[in-house]
């Protein structure tokens, strides 16, 4: 193996990335992010035959069955029950991976997995639909945890310089997970009626391999040493990642957040919320993870074939055109991977949120004028993989990146439930909302995702600092600069013989 560390021409130390840390990126967002790429789209492929499941069990236990919109109904809240068990998920992170670490609550949380694909899998055969709905909201769970838990873990066994890169792995798997779906929905798989009980229940695969392979690698060293206080362990943990790195300097880094941190517990979610010093990076969170559902992309992954049927597309063509947006998708993840750490996370989310406004609005205008004008509908199919690939880009990957970035050791795991539960609140209310809006709204209906990414963009323009390469204390020091600047100039006084404390926020210098 080549030699592990790099001194830049600044003098910092530059890491190189090891068989271990990318084993364990791999790993980890194979059993768990690539699990919610997959749920989001696996419904889509078999919708019919899911809702005639529903129709005909209805028939049988009631002797009649229900009307279209009634279905419609049933359908939206399978698709979307996913996302209230990822809000629930998504509440028990900061519990979980203080109890049982960041690598242990992913382990642990496997067995909601065989639950949820057992649940699905069995459904048709015991005729009920409640199974299907059960399963998906169980398997919303797994997805709530391991959606925080897994770039979390990756955050914190990353070196600075590297964060970034390991950051958009599980966004890269997010992609691959869906395109998966989408090649197994073909007709020619197991896009057949009889198989899509079968088509639901393969999350267990994938999950059953990093659960027999995950439980070998180290837990997460800042969480042995900041939070166990076990300096031995950490060591270990971190000549794992790093091979023959001079570690000491991580170290002594890890160290000095532990004794800024000395007198402070992991907050909880509400004492995060009332903490100023760390207001901007707060509402940082809240913006972008919000933002990055509310953008239009669930609604494209969730009823990606009714998008292409209302553009235009012949249905016999659909399925291969969705599968086409796929390799799109993967194909911009890889790109975001490995340009962020060259680029840095501001340009990937402004470019990643302006290109999906601009195709949203390419999608209404291509609406409004395909019945006039017969190429139109190959518009609207263009403005779909544009806003899947200015997705994938940046703003799939980056607010989790962002979430874990913004924040030390203590404030982490609750930055994690707030970006969470607001991710899967807005995944909800996209996937339960968007088939209702695009019948009362029809083409305008994508004109609400533009006013979203635009908003979203002119935020990280504005607000956001450039977080590449800084350490967790450099970035907390950086936002507080910016509030206690707009403080300062609201009081009308200067920060002359002022300092920062540990927690990022302003204090009295007492040197006389």
């Amino acid at each position: 193996m080549a030699e592990e560390v790099l001194i830049e021409s600044s003098g910092k130390i530059s890491v190189h990335l090891t068989k271990s840390l990318l084993a364990v990126a791999f790993l980890s967002s194979f059993g768990s992010s690539m699990l919610y790429g997959y749920n989001l789209a696996v419904v889509n492929s078999p919708a019919e035959y899911i809702k005639e499941f529903y129709n005909s069990t209805l028939i049988r236990r009631n002797g009649e069955g229900v009307d279209e919109q009634t279905l419609t109904l049933m359908y939206s809240v399978t698709v979307s029950i996913f996302a209230i068990g990822g809000l629930l998920g998504s509440f028990m992170v900061g519990m979980l991976v203080s109890r049982f670490g960041r690598k242990g609550t992913l382990v642990c949380s496997t067995v909601l997995v065989f639950i949820g694909g057992a649940l699905m899998g069995s459904s048709r055969m015991c005729g009920s639909p409640e199974m299907i709905i059960v399963g998906r909201f169980i398997t919303g769970i797994h997805s709530g945890i391991s959606l925080s838990v897994v770039p979390m873990y990756l955050g914190e066994i990353a070196p600075k310089n590297l964060r970034g890169f390991l950051g958009l792995v599980p966004s890269i798997f997010i992609c691959i997970g869906v395109f998966i779906a989408q090649i197994l929905g073909l007709h020619e798989l197991m896009g057949k009626e009889e198989y899509w009980p079968l088509f639901l229940s393969l999350v267990v695969v994938p999950t059953f391999i990093q659960l027999m392979l995950l439980p070998w690698f180290p837990e997460s060293p800042r969480y042995l040493l900041i939070e166990k206080r076990n300096i031995h362990a950490t060591i270990t943990a971190l000549k794992w990642y790093r091979r023959r790195s001079n570690i000491q300097a991580e170290v002594e880094e890890m160290q000095e957040e532990s004794r800024s941190l000395s007198s402070v517990q992991t907050l909880s979610v509400l004492e995060l919320l009332r903490d100023r010093s760390v207001r901007w990076q707060v509402l940082t969170v809240m913006v972008v993870n919000a933002g990055m559902q509310l953008s239009g992309i669930d609604a494209i992954w969730f009823y990606t074939n009714d998008i292409f049927e209302n553009a235009g597309i012949p249905r016999s063509q659909i399925q291969y055109t969705t599968v086409g947006t796929g390799a799109i998708e993967v194909i911009a993840g890889l790109v975001g991977c490995f340009t962020i750490e060259r680029l840095g996370r501001r340009p990937l989310m402004i470019g990643g949120f302006s290109f999906m406004g601009f195709c949203c609005c390419g999608i209404t205008l291509s609406l409004i004028l395909q019945a006039s004008i017969p190429f139109m509908h190959y518009i609207s199919v263009a403005c779909v993989v544009g806003i899947i690939a200015g997705f994938c880009i940046g703003p799939a990957g980056v607010p989790f990146l962002m979430t874990g970035e913004l924040f030390k050791q203590s404030h982490r795991p609750a930055a994690f439930i707030v970006g969470g539960s607001l991710n899967w609140l807005s995944n909800f209310t996209v996937g339960f909302i968007f088939p209702f809006l695009q019948m009362s709204a029809g083409a305008y209906c994508y004109l609400v995702f533009f006013a979203v990414c635009a908003g979203v963009s002119a935020y990280v323009y504005f607000v956001i600092p450039e977080t590449k390469n800084k350490t967790f204390v450099e970035i907390s020091q950086m936002f507080s600069s910016k509030d206690n600047a707009m403080e300062i100039h609201a009081l009308g006084v200067t920060a002359h013989g002022s300092k920062l404390n540990g927690y990022g926020a302003l204090e009295e210098d007492r040197e006389k």
